[in-house]
């Protein structure tokens, strides 16, 4: 069910590093024989396709364990720690898939595919750092949908096994965790089990009882596929995994359908499951009200689209009783095919309908009062609805907003706070709004900012489970305080920090601040231990700790730790970390990460440089000259880290600044290649001047837009002596209704979608390019075609380059052997292009 939308500290996180995981399971083309591993590449389009592993020191790092998550239990006192699963081998990614109107399904589990699964879990106490191990798994579990009781007594998880997925509860009390209720769960649609307000019975989706065999594929087409405009606009995003034809209706709605229940939790510990089925079968979600009592049902019909993927599908909203008898049609909405591509645009009638957090059965949704057209003028754009249980009064408004509805965080009935924004201006706005007064009771302007500018970000609002086991906002001093945290952006860079606000005072208020982060650490905020704001659990590195958790006494400073991870690379200590500062030519100030191998000085000279980056847009120079690294972070070390490549004797520059900025009038990317080009110079620049870098051998590499900036940069500069470009789009003529920040079509702005296609400048490539792609990219935009055809023209025109694609790998990759390819790969085509790159070859030192 659609909820709305929550900020997050990731959000305001760069992207660059954001590869996780993918399939591989087949050829990597073209691949080298064995006896020409070694030699510089070339055209090798008969040599025998295999996968090839790097040097062992990438293979560990690569192997490496992550930090496991963690989550809180209500009342605050266990943690359960939750072990993250290692890379899964090609064979489990070459399984069979279906890619159905924008989903990826896993036919024969009955839910989603390419999903990462916990491996185990144990409980910490917080007080005593007591473990309680977990008994009753089967071995090799893959558990996902980890959600505690709002009680806090029992876990509820999930399952997969290879023919379907289970559910599980687990008892604190006694560690034991046993499968409830014999029934095949469906998790196509619907994400997890949801707990009853009571922590006595768990919502679900299950497979419907003798749904049958999967629709044949038909032998012979029964006819054309037909489309037809009647003159209606229906601009979209190059969406992936659309339908195609009625055979992928049929098998979508085959696998989609589910039947709803409520399993009642009985037994001496509670785990025995008595199933009670609710409705009849549908393409249907469901979210139970905080009381328990009502259930949101969502159910998707027809007409589907080719166009669009789910999400815009026709759906009936309807409020059910809690033995699944409906009570209350709330909208029926009709396919959304016309939604304007301009950003800010939304789809006309109620979106984001969810239950209000702080009361027993009250509905709340956003409804556009512009139409959802954001190139309209309008004074208002958003409207905020409330409806109440028994659902028989007219819905009343809660607020009326300037800009786009962005967070609803529900307090109490005197206190929530909404936060709108304007993609346009940058503008973010949050309020406080009194959601049980009396109509045409004014809102209080809280904070009204740039989301640009990162300083002022005053972080979070911090939340509670309350007695329904759903988060509302903390309060202290009788609800005249609320508390704030935020990762603390600052020129010394992140400092993430805890404030208290006081609502009693008049604006403007000033937070008092209860910890801040300080040198040589990082410590992050995670959750306040108590009502009063005296205690915090907080994650806490440096660069040489990897992260563990914390209680820290906010009044006496004590830190006790709680657990223990240890360090998952102890081979990168040693290894050099400093955020360096410097400026474009225009005077924009600019930042990134240095890195130098262990026991590097400077009598050893300049050294051969990765700069791994990723562009980013801005209205002002301000906003993108803010430094947003930290230098206390422990480098999360897996293969997508930058940082490894220190262990192969390189300087790597991770994220660069890359900003392209677009004051007033006119767009950031009215100016994207000359902007470009600049931020690559002062970086390059920079690592020359500090000695470190060697500038006749510098290499630019990155993901998706950050493999589309490599490619112009090769384009329209001479300032690499190699890239190296993932899973990019290269061409923006086949994304000609938007890409990234971009929210002008091709037919408004021809010569910006032209200047800025790297394959419209494919003839002026001069340095070798190692082009990258899954061949399962699913990422708006980013089909491997777009690196098919950049290598195409390349070749063509007689430039070096190399293409690689990677069988059944998405836009992220997770393939442990492709992964290590990829590696082999590159670590093979630095040591030909950059490391040994002979000086004659070296490109001239300005673009």
């Amino acid at each position: 069910m659609a909820t709305v939308l929550r900020s997050s500290f990731t959000r305001r996180l760069r992207l660059v590093t954001l590869l996780a995981a993918g399939v591989l399971a087949g050829l990597l083309l073209p691949a080298r024989p064995a006896a020409a591993q070694d030699a510089p590449a070339g055209d090798n389009s008969t040599a025998a396709a295999a996968y090839r592993t790097p040097p062992k020191v990438l293979v560990d790092l690569t192997d490496a364990p992550r930090t496991p998550q963690v989550q809180l239990d209500p009342s605050r006192q266990w943690l359960l720690v939750l072990p993250y699963q290692s890379l899964p081998s090609i064979a489990e990614l070459a399984q069979r898939e279906l890619r159905l109107a924008g989903l990826r399904i896993d036919p024969q589990a009955n839910g989603l595919s390419r999903r990462q699964f916990y491996t185990g879990m144990k409980l910490v106490h917080l007080a005593d750092r007591a473990e309680r191990a977990v008994t009753g798994l089967p071995e090799a579990p893959r558990i996902g949908g980890v959600s505690w009781s709002p009680d806090g007594a029992h876990v509820a998880f999930t399952l997969t096994r290879k023919e379907g997925i289970d559910l599980w509860v687990l008892d604190v009390a006694s560690g034991k965790a046993r499968r409830v209720g014999n029934v095949a769960l469906s998790l196509v649609l619907n994400s997890a089990p949801a707990w009853r307000s009571d922590g006595k019975a768990l919502f679900c989706a299950l497979v419907p009882e003798g749904r049958g065999a999967e629709p044949p594929a038909p032998e012979v087409p029964p006819g054309p596929v037909e489309q037809e405009t009647v003159g209606r606009a229906a601009p979209a995003r190059t969406y992936q995994d659309l339908l195609k034809n009625s055979y992928d209706e049929a098998l979508f709605e085959h696998y989609a359908t589910v039947q709803l229940a409520r399993i009642d939790l009985g037994g001496p510990d509670g785990l025995d499951g008595t199933v009670i089925r609710l409705g009849s079968p549908g393409l249907r979600r469901l979210t139970p009200s905080p009381d328990g009592k009502y259930l949101l049902v969502e159910t998707v019909h027809r007409p589907y689209s080719y166009l669009v993927p789910l999400e815009r599908f026709p759906r009936r909203i309807e409020i059910w009783d809690a033995n699944g008898a409906p009570v209350k049609e709330v909208a029926d909405l009709p396919l959304r095919e016309q939604v304007p591509i301009s950003f800010d645009s939304v789809p006309a009638g109620p979106r984001s309908i969810h239950w209000r957090s702080d009361a027993p059965a009250t509905l709340a949704w956003i409804e556009a009062l512009d139409g959802g057209d954001a190139g309209k003028k309008a004074d208002l754009r958003d409207r905020i609805d409330l409806l109440a249980a028994p659902f028989a009064d007219p819905p009343r408004a809660l607020a009326t907003l300037g800009y786009r509805a962005e967070d609803v965080s529900w307090g109490r009935g005197d206190l929530a706070l909404v936060t709108e924004r304007w993609w346009k201006t940058r503008r973010t706005r949050t309020w406080i709004v009194q959601p049980d007064a009396a109509p045409g009771t004014a809102p209080e302007l809280l904070f009204d900012r740039s989301f640009e500018d990162r300083y002022s970000d005053p972080g979070e609002p911090q939340t509670k489970r309350n007695a329904y086991g759903r988060p509302v906002l903390l309060t202290a001093n009788g609800g005249k305080t609320l508390f704030f945290a935020g990762i603390g952006s600052s020129p010394e860079g992140e400092r993430p920090f805890l404030d208290a606000l006081d609502l009693s005072g008049k604006a403007p208020r000033q937070p008092k601040r209860l910890f801040h982060s300080a040198s040589p650490y990082f410590e992050l905020p995670v959750d306040l231990l108590d009502d009063a704001g005296k205690s915090l659990l907080v994650r806490r590195e440096s660069p040489t700790e990897p992260p563990n958790y914390f209680v820290r006494d906010l009044t006496g400073g004590k830190l006790r730790p709680v657990t223990a991870f240890p360090n998952p690379a102890p081979q990168l200590a040693g290894v050099h970390k400093e955020v360096i500062h410097y400026r474009r030519a225009d005077g924009v100030e600019l930042s990134a990460t240095l890195y130098l191998p262990a026991g590097y000085k400077a009598a050893d000279g300049a050294l051969p440089v990765l700069m791994w980056a990723y562009p980013q847009e801005f209205k002002s120079t301000a906003a993108a000259a803010q430094v947003t690294p930290s230098p206390y972070r422990f480098e999360q070390i897996n293969w997508y880290s930058p940082m490894i490549w220190v262990t192969r004797g390189y300087a790597v520059l991770d994220n660069p600044g890359m900003p392209i900025v677009g004051a007033g009038e006119v767009e950031p990317n009215d100016t994207y290649v000359q902007q470009l080009v600049a931020d690559a110079q002062a970086a390059v620049d920079e690592v020359v001047r500090r000695g470190v870098g060697d500038r006749n051998r510098i290499a630019i590499a990155g993901h998706s837009y950050g493999a589309f900036m490599t490619a112009n940069l090769l384009a329209h500069s001479r300032l690499f002596a190699t890239g190296i470009a993932m899973s990019g789009a290269y061409n923006r003529t086949l994304t000609p209704f938007g890409f990234q920040s971009e929210e002008r079509s091709l037919w408004q702005a021809p010569a910006v979608y032209t200047e800025m296609s790297p394959y419209q400048h494919a003839d002026k490539v001069a340095a070798p390019v190692l082009l990258v792609h899954g061949q399962a990219d699913n990422n708006p935009g980013t089909d491997p075609v777009q690196s098919e055809r950049f290598y195409n023209a390349v070749k063509g025109l007689g430039g070096t380059a190399r293409l690689v694609l990677l069988p059944y790998e998405s836009h992220t990759y997770r393939g442990r052997e492709s992964i290590l390819h990829l590696l082999w790969e590159m670590d093979r085509w630095l040591d030909v292009h950059l490391k040994n790159a002979p000086p004659a070859a070296a490109p001239a030192k300005a673009p």
